[in-house]
């Protein structure tokens, strides 16, 4: 059998190709091998801050809050008589002045009982006429005239508590405001003690806010304060109260602002922005975003002390645009405004620039 000429010299070169593999393969196997160890650089490096010279400057302490717009005092408007009402002569939403009657009740047998205790007066005075004149003339004792002179005044006394009694039939506002609401009508009776009507005083409107502990000493009655309603309206106003215990619950310690609303047009129940004036302080300008806390829970600002990292408790007297200004570091200081979440307190940072 012969074999084709072509097909030995194809296995002849794949046996060379293959050797010439082979060969290679091998020489490369005894190549020594080396392993170059990779390194982090940024576990080796520190980390780098930005930091910011800050100086203090005298600047007026701000604080705001938000409050809301309360009534100065409600009043439940209520019987001092038992009687039926006939007559509610005021509407609801209307403005009243002090001593406006606002429900009436029948008078059934008060104006009786005042016809008869005048009555009686009239007959006790008569009687003490006379026994003046007795004693004028010796035939009557100072005794008898005392006697008269007390069931006089008696008399009197009486007369003034049945005009009282027939009075009380007209229930009236105890001062100036807005009747607010009306809780009886025509044909109820009305026993003492049961309310005609709800009465709000609104001028002054109150403005309530909570202060914190911190804040507790930048305030003081009689500061100044404006607020921004809800409702549009800018007023201003002065503080009036601030309780002498916090609420258990929040505490916070409630305050009170008294704003003139002379002519009631602002309403009650309003949500406000109050801005408080406080005195002037020493403070600094830095960035609000910098602020954080200690392993105490305190807010404060971190800053390089020698290439040390130190934490300084702040408090915030004032917001603005620019940023917020702060009491309580040295100065000058110099605040890390960036990578202060990668140091620690106490430890040593560098610092990649310093500028004002």
């Amino acid at each position: 059998m012969r074999i084709n000429k072509s097909i030995i010299t194809a296995i002849v070169a794949l046996l060379l190709i293959g050797a010439w593999f082979w060969y290679n393969s091998a020489k490369q196997s005894d190549k020594p091998t080396s392993a170059k160890p990779k390194t982090s650089s940024i576990a080796q490096e520190k980390p780098v801050v930005v930091t910011r010279r800050v100086i203090a400057k005298p600047h007026e302490a701000k604080i705001k809050l938000f409050g809301r717009t309360e009534v100065t005092r409600e009043v439940a408007l209520k019987a001092k008589t038992p009687g039926t009402v006939i007559s509610t002569p005021v509407k609801e939403g209307r403005r009243v002045g002090k001593g406006t009657i606002v429900c009436r009740q029948e008078v059934n047998a008060r104006q009786a009982s005042v016809d008869q205790a005048k009555a009686q007066l009239k007959s006790r005075e008569v009687d003490l006429t006379a026994a003046q004149k007795l004693v004028e003339r010796g035939f009557a004792s100072e005794t008898q005239l005392l006697a008269a002179q007390a069931a006089t005044d008696a008399a009197k006394a009486a007369v003034k508590q049945a005009e009282i009694e027939l009075d009380n039939i007209n229930i009236r506002a105890p001062f100036s405001g807005i009747y607010d609401q009306h809780m009886a009508e025509i044909g109820d009776y009305l026993a003492p003690g049961q309310p005609c009507g709800v009465l709000l005083e609104m001028d002054p409107l109150t403005v309530t806010i909570e202060l914190t502990e911190s804040q507790l000493g930048l305030v003081s009655t009689g500061q100044d304060a404006s607020m921004k309603l809800a409702t549009g309206e800018t007023v201003t106003g002065k503080v009036k109260f601030i309780a002498a215990r916090a609420n258990p619950a929040t505490r916070t310690f409630k305050a009170e602002i008294a704003v003139p609303n002379p002519k009631l047009a602002l309403k009650a129940g309003v949500t406000a922005t109050v801005t408080l004036n406080g005195k002037e302080e020493s403070a600094h300008l830095v960035p609000s975003l910098i602020l954080g806390l200690d392993t105490q829970g305190r807010v404060g600002v971190k800053y390089l002390d020698n290439g040390i990292v130190r934490f300084s408790p702040t408090q915030t007297i004032d917001e603005t645009s620019d940023g917020i200004w702060v009491t309580g570091l040295p100065d000058p200081a110099l605040i890390i405004v960036q990578g202060q979440d990668y140091v620690a307190v106490d430890s040593e940072a560098d610092s990649k620039g310093e500028y004002e």
